[in-house]
């Protein structure tokens, strides 16, 4: 597809409304990429956030995740780096290895945005996490063993539950298979 053939709808700070050949969809500029990061603490607890996601209007768990390259002092940041980078500043830990699972798009229909999953291994707390000063995240650690109860509970208390969850947990127990990452 040439992107000369798009004609730009809206436009806002981040994103812009673009329609290509009668589809009309998102673009997010301004970043290189968006990683998401599976993490279990060294007692097997997955880490998790919880934050207000405007979009939705609702509270969301997820796993820890954020844009590459979104900052003039992060323009030039690998995805791997963002990986450690988020990972400590939204839950406070800091892994000693990060694997790259897989990429993905994170709604075909609806944005030309894609994600990289990544295994973080060798956690170590560091700090309180929580974000940056734009955000306000809640951090959950979860044994895995109570990982389902604990996400119905969210749900019946009007959470949303971002099923990147079960996708990355997915990956990295193929990942797992042949080498331990988590």
């Amino acid at each position: 597809m040439n992107p000369d053939d798009e004609r730009t709808l809206g436009q806002g700070k981040y994103l812009k409304l673009v329609e290509r050949q009668g589809w009309e969809f998102v673009h997010r500029y301004g970043c290189s990429g968006v990683v998401v990061i599976v993490a279990a603490t060294p007692d097997d607890r997955l880490l998790l956030v919880e934050q207000f996601r405007p979009a939705v209007g609702h509270r969301v768990i997820e796993l820890p995740a954020g844009l590459v390259g979104d900052t003039v002092e992060w323009k030039n940041e690998a995805l791997i780096d963002a990986a450690h980078r988020e990972l400590i500043e939204e839950t406070g830990w800091q892994a000693t290895a990060m694997t790259p699972l897989a990429e993905s798009p994170t709604a075909v229909g609806l944005s030309s945005e894609r994600l990289t999953f990544f295994a973080a291994g060798g956690l170590n707390k560091v700090g309180p996490g929580g974000g940056d000063h734009t955000e306000d995240i809640v951090v959950h650690e979860v044994a895995r063993a109570t990982l389902e109860q604990f996400l119905a509970s969210k749900r019946r208390e009007g959470f949303l539950v971002d099923y990147k969850i079960f996708a990355g947990l997915y990956l990295a127990t193929v990942e797992a298979k042949d080498k331990p990452t988590i």
